[in-house]
């Protein structure tokens, strides 16, 4: 199997679905011209053209407003934000019309759409640029929010989400987008929805999505060396949240600890937390542990970067913590 980069793994999806779909298209600040902010869409107004590859204004609530009017009237776009911190700029579009349209019509208009680009921290980007929003439009009813963690899973839930009646939040991060790893080269689909267990464990669950992922991967490395068995799931999409999946592991291990990179009220990891002690609470053997990031916008150090983010040590310390072993 060949290895390619996350952004590569983005492009085939679009390029794929385009070939297939001549009504999806792709608009955002700078898509075209200059082929990605990120190089995602490199190449691609060469072969699809202005019409279906389209550079637009620094305007967020104004392309994206275009994007749900041609959602709306039958066109499947894809619209990239540079940054979902951008986003905020856009968010009545998002929530007010894309995710009510089928609602407020009674099912008489959909919208089949998907807003794309990254999220979170990338460096030193500080406060404006590194937030996480994908709590946010979890709590919209009328949206999917998918968050893949590899090059493998972000090909095959993006052609899902182009094809998705309903509008999708894909949500990457920018410092995986150079990442490589292993993708088909024959067609496939993964389903929104669905979680995976990345590795199977016996003492404790680790819960954990997008870039947060590599930590979680790396804890569970370290975790082993000590003596310690952890299941791993990447959640893939946090709405809608395979709480199942998530149960079903907690029954198994009696222990839960979320690594999630966002403010820790409200965030994706309290919401599993409720729904864990709601649905199992007499199989735990230890309170549920979050890893989060700090309650506190982001500095500009880098000292105060690696402070404030979810690490690979904090991980290591709530699991032993649920396992008692301090």
């Amino acid at each position: 199997m060949r290895e390619i980069q996350f952004r590569e793994a983005l492009r085939e999806a679009m390029t794929e679905e385009m070939r297939r779909d001549e009504r999806v298209f792709l608009l955002g600040e700078e898509v075209a011209e200059y082929n990605g902010a990120y190089k995602v869409s490199q190449g691609m107004l060469a072969e699809f053209g202005a019409k279906r590859v389209i550079d637009t204004p620094i305007a967020e609530l104004g392309f994206a407003g275009i994007a749900v009017g041609a959602a709306a009237n039958g066109l499947r776009p894809i619209c990239e934000f540079m940054t979902f911190n951008f986003s905020l700029v856009a968010i009545d579009q998002v929530i007010n019309a894309a995710a009510k349209m089928n609602s407020m019509s009674n099912g008489q208009y959909t919208c089949p759409m998907v807003f794309r680009g990254p999220t979170g921290s990338a460096g030193q980007l500080a406060q404006q640029h590194s937030q996480n929003f994908e709590n946010w439009y979890a709590n919209t009813p009328g949206l999917k929010v998918v968050v893949p963690s590899n090059p493998a899973d972000a090909k095959g839930l993006l052609k899902s989400a182009i094809r998705d009646e309903n509008p999708v939040i894909f949500m990457e991060s920018e410092q995986m987008y150079g990442l490589k790893g292993a993708v088909p080269e024959e067609e496939y689909l993964l389903p929104i929805g669905k979680a995976h267990i990345v590795k199977e464990g016996s003492d404790v669950t680790l819960v954990s999505f997008g870039k947060m992922m590599l930590r979680a991967i790396t804890a569970v490395e370290e975790l082993a060396k000590e003596g310690i068995s952890a299941e791993l799931i990447d959640l893939r999409t946090v709405r809608p949240i395979d709480y199942d999946t998530i149960i079903n592991s907690v029954k198994k291990t009696n222990r839960l600890v979320i690594v999630e990179e966002a403010w820790p009220l409200a965030s994706i990891s309290s919401e599993i937390s409720h729904i864990v002690q709601r649905r199992a609470f007499d199989y735990l053997d230890a309170p549920v542990h979050r890893v989060t990031s700090q309650d506190t916008t982001l500095p500009y150090a880098g000292v105060f970067v690696d402070a404030y983010l979810p690490s690979v040590e904090r991980t290591v310390k709530a699991v032993k913590a649920v396992c008692y072993k301090h």
